[in-house]
């Protein structure tokens, strides 16, 4: 069975810096995109940033300049490093990978972890 483990959120002052981590594990064939969505309250989830197999990226233009993804070696687990955070950042953050499995191509969500920015 695939997971999707995320750790790193907490509490964070403006302007500082925080990196989530996800670590996917299981019987997989192939781990295609990852990236990070986030959720605030009372608005839909977006997305943060995504990562090919490949190695290119897309970022939301909210975080363009700020927050930097990238995969290990071994393409199995994807960072979100955030500087500069901003109050607006503070959400529930979600890891997200489409992974290939016996049966085909599946879209695997972490449990979320909270990022709260506030002084």
């Amino acid at each position: 069975q695939v997971q999707l483990v995320e750790s790193g959120g907490g509490l964070v002052q403006p302007g500082g810096s925080l990196r989530l981590s996800c670590a996917a594990s299981g019987i997989m064939f192939r781990i295609n995109a990852m990236g990070w969505y986030r959720q605030a309250p009372g608005k839909q989830r977006e997305l943060v940033a995504a990562i090919t197999s490949g190695g290119s990226t897309n970022y939301a233009d909210s975080v363009k300049g700020r927050f930097t993804i990238s995969r290990d070696n071994a393409g199995s687990t994807v960072y979100l490093r955030m500087n500069s955070v901003k109050p607006e950042d503070t959400a529930v953050y979600y890891c997200h990978a489409d992974i290939v499995i016996i049966d085909g191509e599946h879209t695997y969500w972490g449990q979320g972890t909270q990022v709260t920015v506030s002084s």
